[in-house]
């Protein structure tokens, strides 16, 4: 939870108003930890390590022993610069650990390491689309800090359990500024960092494990007023959940406020079972956790070096191979957008167009057709049964005119079930290639105009889109294998 930030509390200017709630505006903000990909935790050489036995993972620094001493892990710090650099933020050459000082029972020292004045990572942005409008939200900071232990009440009747493995682990904690208006821009916000942060190698993102945790921010106010009392959701560990939470969460604060109560600041939680969220806790500000300099961690240094070090080992950005899409390949912002949504379906994009195919109709056919199967079969493109190769193959043989579209289609589906496996061989066994019998075509053509004189006659009168029927009806009778460009010119010359 990021105290130090007041921007909640303060009136925004310039940002867009949002879809109106009942008359209420949605002002929503992020505050999300990033489990760092460390093999050791932050400030010891304990594991991290996810799924071990209770408390076999946490060392004498971790438990806080006298005479221990926290030592910074290298790792953490260089995960931090590639957030930094990925995201458009200033690295501080120089930053500074605290003490947070609150007591519950899974935090052995008392105060949790982490950082107030001077965080490592300062501003940038993340940029989204929401459909097809793109959206920008604005980052305070990110800042290195250290997870507490965990607190098991399910196997201990009348008692807590406390397991300390989770105790040093390092995080990232990501600070937005309040500038989502709606559930579905918050949600796609949180997909957009989640992406980066594995993109980019310093997170695995499994929200099960917690290591992609969320919290939001929500509060609601009349176009105009000042900004409300927020509520901060705890721990949102999917994007389902997080949807379902935000919509409760502002419901019930409208509610409120209708009903003619006051909205407390507080933290709560979302209970996925109910649906509902209920109050934890009163919500603390910096004042109640007694900030000050950790004196066993010197500050912070940077060089600049090292940033160049890192930035130079870095792999290229989604929002650059974006705009190397838009700008090579003739793709829409959107489209080059929704090819990066992974590395892997960046990668699987790239193969294809290696392979032959031309780059916008490899577009279509991953975001739409493939798209499609993988999320019916809720896998991801590693696991499709087309290989970027194959698809490669079939969208070169449409842009060569051997196969039509409808025939494409067969073929994609022979290639997903595994009924073939070579593009070729497939259009030959059924027989897919375009009719090369002028002939044929010309009695079909003839045929197809004298049972549809409505379309004719409509076409002649001046209606284009008359044609379209009868080229549907063409390609119909030809079983798929005419041209339909040819089919279109051949259309219009009989009809004049």
């Amino acid at each position: 939870m990021s105290e130090t930030v007041n921007t909640f509390e303060a009136q925004q200017h310039g940002r867009p108003t949002g879809p109106l709630v009942r008359g209420y505006e949605v002002i929503i903000g992020f505050e999300t930890h990033a489990q760092l990909s460390t093999a050791s935790k932050i400030f010891s050489r304990a594991s991290t390590a996810f799924g071990a036995e209770p408390n076999t993972q946490a060392c004498a620094v971790d438990l806080a022993l006298p005479g221990t001493l926290p030592v910074m892990n290298k790792g953490a710090v260089e995960r931090a610069i590639k957030l930094g650099l990925a995201l458009g933020s200033h690295v501080a050459p120089r930053s500074v650990f605290a003490r947070k000082n609150y007591f519950y029972p899974d935090l052995p020292k008392g105060y949790q390491i982490s950082q107030f004045e001077i965080p490592v990572v300062q501003g940038g942005s993340v940029s989204f689309f929401l459909g097809e409008e793109k959206k920008t939200v604005r980052l305070v900071r990110a800042h290195l800090e250290e997870d507490a232990g965990k607190s098991l009440h399910e196997d201990f009747i009348g008692q807590s359990g406390i397991d300390l493995n989770r105790a040093g682990t390092p995080l990232l904690e990501i600070v937005t500024e309040p500038d989502m208006r709606s559930t579905a821009e918050a949600v796609a916000y949180a997909k957009e960092l989640h992406k980066i942060v594995t993109w980019i190698g310093i997170c695995d993102g499994n929200m099960q494990e917690g290591s992609f945790r969320c919290d939001a921010n929500v509060s609601v106010r009349k176009p105009g007023e000042k900004l409300g009392t927020r509520r901060e959701i705890k721990n949102l560990n999917s994007f389902k959940f997080m949807q379902q939470a935000i919509d409760y969460e502002i419901r019930w604060q409208i509610e409120e406020i209708e009903d003619g109560r006051k909205v407390e600041q507080a933290t709560v939680l979302f209970n996925p079972d109910t649906g509902e969220t209920r109050a934890m806790r009163a919500k603390e500000d910096s004042a109640d956790y007694r900030y000050f300099p950790d004196p066993d961690l010197p500050p912070l240094v940077i060089a600049a070096d090292w940033i160049e070090r890192v930035r130079g080992e870095m792999p290229e950005l989604p929002r650059a191979m974006a705009e190397r899409y838009v700008r090579d390949h003739g793709l829409s912002e959107y489209d080059a957008a929704q090819l990066t949504q992974s590395l892997a379906l960046a990668q699987y994009f790239d193969d294809a167009v290696k392979a032959g195919a031309t780059p916008k109709l490899a577009s279509n056919w991953i975001t739409g057709e493939m798209a499609r199967r993988l999320n019916a079969q809720e896998i991801g493109i590693e696991a499709a049964p087309v290989s970027a190769l194959q698809l490669g193959q079939l969208v070169k043989r449409i842009a060569d005119g051997t196969l039509p579209n409808n025939a494409a289609r067969q073929v994609f589906e022979a290639l997903w079930t595994g009924e073939g496996s070579d593009v070729d061989a497939i259009i030959e066994a059924k027989d897919l290639k375009p009719m090369a019998d002028t002939g044929a075509l010309d009695a079909i053509l003839d045929e197809v105009i004298a049972k549809n004189q409505k379309n004719v006659n409509e076409y002649r009168a001046g209606k284009e889109k008359a044609l379209n029927g009868l080229v549907g009806q063409v390609m119909k009778a030809s079983g798929g294998k005419a041209n339909p460009a040819q089919v279109t010119e051949l259309l219009k010359t009989k009809l004049g």
